[in-house]
């Protein structure tokens, strides 16, 4: 699925801003339909609010049943459509949708178009004969969206029920999840409409590789409409100059002194990008037609040895952290002033990495990663797979598509140098081997040129997915979660950690996730629990640790959390989960300037052009280089 540009026979039309909404609070949350809201404008069934697109719906009223609702909600916008999108037959008008947690529905004035499950990955449809149809010169998009989870949904969830009325309502329930963050719903991204010809260029797939000091790039376009085309294809560098050039739906572009995609502080041109340029041209019953597109290139290779992570042939250690889409107000809903926030922060930090816990980012994010030389583990929302149920053919065939959606969508995408396919599933009960043996040869028969993992918190002689992976992932909260505030004890416990999984496995291993909750302001000394002094000395024990395996074996670690982030409320969690090194607003703790320090201590020893930090330090570096 190609991300929606513009270029000479392309044109975008975004949906952003305020819809009207509903929430269906009848007691089977079914009145929607019964009633059929979407054949009429939303208004003439009953009231509605103003709802911005994009943002989560539950913190942007003061109702405090619409925060924590389940069930279905509904969504309308009224499109203005430019003449020649309506009149023009040879036009084809594609509705496209960011993501809409989590099952979706889309109607078109009134006719249904699409349905898609899941709640973080984009889905299309082609509406071309609703909107030339007359012609005319708007269109109704109506979309209902159901966030209830399921035993089988991604992420899976339960609902349960209370059925003693002398403590609940009639028809009392609640939404349990098996993770720890607030399952915010709604339009989270962009919502938009885009043109492409009739004939046109549908897809595109670039693998590259390296030959001593010539980059090659491996294309394969796929063409919907027409039989009878013509391909052309150029690559040009970064100052528009043509580099190579070639026809035909399938081919390999050489680049001689081809400039590498290096991560951020890795070399001192980090993150470069080509531009490939596919032009196409058919003939038609109509007459000639032509589509163009344009697609970022990185060139550079991954692969995993017995004890190392290697970047273009050069071994990489993740130093980066965990984050999660989630803010004040908006919730997971997509926001640019935020997302660059968070870059400056991760290249103020010296972070070189990011696992995108627990669910696929918004590919605007996705894009960053490549401009900036953000190296990501690039994760499905397969987190709290806990449920037996959850491993079922049902659960796996569904995880199955969605990691064909993933790859499919960020195949191409030089920041990403592996995938997960999991966070803490309950590995160790019986069916998790077939189903993560299953999915994982899955997801690389999809992209053979990633490794894959999932994330583990099991223990290493019981974890039944682990033979499976290319790399092990693995979360600990040693002094935290267990033998809590004793900080003693975290060197031996994550030394054993380390030294019985190599044993078990003999792969390279990333710490994952490690951290402490701490409330910004509490100060304590001696350290106690939750304040900022506990944080900063519970990550220097593991850095102590780290510091001796990572000249072994270990080959990164990501702190949990970048930020603090909404959860479901309960006794444990203070307003949301507090691990994170910078607050909700993005204000450092204590530990934000531990952690930088470190990272860019360890830039500058993993330097292989030590001109990069230096020319990269100037306005993040905290040393003189």
């Amino acid at each position: 699925m190609l991300y929606p540009r513009e270029s000479p026979s392309r044109e975008r039309k975004e949906l952003d801003g305020l819809w009207s909404f509903r929430a269906d609070f009848s007691d089977n949350r079914r009145q929607g339909f019964e009633q059929q809201w979407y054949r009429t404008p939303l208004r003439e069934s009953g009231p509605i609010l103003d709802m911005p697109v994009p943002s989560s719906f539950n913190d942007v009223g003061q109702d405090g049943r619409l925060r924590s609702f389940v069930g279905w909600v509904w969504y309308e916008r009224e499109a203005t459509l430019p003449q020649r999108w309506t009149q023009d037959l040879g036009t084809r008008v594609v509705l496209r949708i960011g993501s809409a947690h989590y099952y979706a529905i889309v109607w078109v004035n009134g006719v249904h178009v699409a349905e898609h499950e899941g709640g973080h990955l984009p889905f299309e449809a082609d509406i071309s004969k609703l909107v030339q149809s007359g012609p005319l010169s708007s269109c109704r998009i109506t979309i209902a969206i159901n966030n209830t989870l399921t035993p089988h949904t991604l992420p899976p969830g339960t609902i349960l029920y209370q059925t003693d009325t002398s403590k609940y309502p009639k028809g009392y329930f609640v939404q349990n999840t098996h993770f720890d963050f607030f399952n915010y719903a709604g339009l989270h991204r962009p919502v938009l409409l885009y043109t492409t010809p009739t004939t046109y260029i549908d897809d595109i797939t670039v693998t590259t590789d390296v030959d001593q000091d010539t980059g090659l790039v491996s294309y394969q376009i796929f063409v919907q409409g027409s039989e009878h085309f013509q391909l052309e294809v150029r690559l040009l560098d970064e100052e528009g100059k043509v580099v190579a050039q070639g026809t035909g739906g399938r081919g390999q572009l050489q680049v001689p002194g081809a400039h590498l995609w290096w991560p951020y502080l890795m070399h001192e041109h980090p993150a470069y990008l080509y531009s490939l340029e596919v032009s196409l041209t058919a003939q038609t019953a109509a007459g000639p037609v032509s589509d163009f597109y344009t697609l970022p290139v990185g060139i550079r290779t991954v692969a995993v040895t017995e004890k190392q992570f290697l970047i273009n042939g050069k071994p990489f250690y993740f130093h980066g952290v965990n984050k999660h889409e989630d803010a004040d107000i908006r919730g997971k809903g997509f926001d640019w002033a935020l997302l660059v926030k968070d870059f400056n922060l991760l290249r103020w930090l010296g972070a070189n990495s990011l696992r995108t816990s627990h669910y696929p980012y918004a590919e605007e994010t996705m894009q960053l990663c490549d401009r900036y030389g953000i190296v990501v583990i690039d994760e499905s929302p397969g987190v709290g797979i806990v449920l037996v149920q959850s491993y079922s053919n049902v659960s796996l065939q569904h995880h199955l598509v969605v990691m064909e959606e993933l790859v499919r969508r960020d195949k191409n995408h030089p920041a990403v140098v592996m995938w997960s396919v999991a966070n803490e599933p309950a590995s160790v009960l019986k069916p998790a081997a077939y189903y993560f043996k299953t999915l994982i040869a899955h997801t690389k028969d999809l992209d053979p040129s990633r490794p894959v993992t999932f994330v583990t918190n099991s223990n290493y002689e019981a974890d039944l997915g682990a033979p499976y992976v290319d790399v092990i992932c693995v979360n600990s909260y040693y002094s935290w979660y267990h033998d809590y505030g004793h900080m003693e004890v975290i060197q031996l416990q994550l030394a054993t950690q380390f030294e019985m999984w190599y044993r078990t496995y003999q792969k390279p291993i990333i710490q994952s996730e490690y951290g402490a909750e701490t409330i910004a302001g509490f100060h304590q000394d001696p350290p106690l629990m939750f304040s900022e002094e506990y944080q900063k000395g519970l990550l220097e024990q593991y850095h102590l640790v780290l510091d001796q395996k990572r000249k072994e074996y270990v080959v990164g670690e990501l702190i949990w959390n970048f930020a603090d982030f909404m959860t479901d409320q309960s006794p444990q969690r203070a307003m949301g989960n507090k691990k994170g090194i910078f607050t909700r607003q993005r204000q450092p703790k204590g530990a934000a300037f531990l952690l930088r320090e470190r990272y860019w201590k360890l830039a500058n020893e993993t330097m292989y052009h030590r001109s990069a930090v230096k020319s990269q330090c100037v306005a993040n570096s905290p040393f003189t280089v």
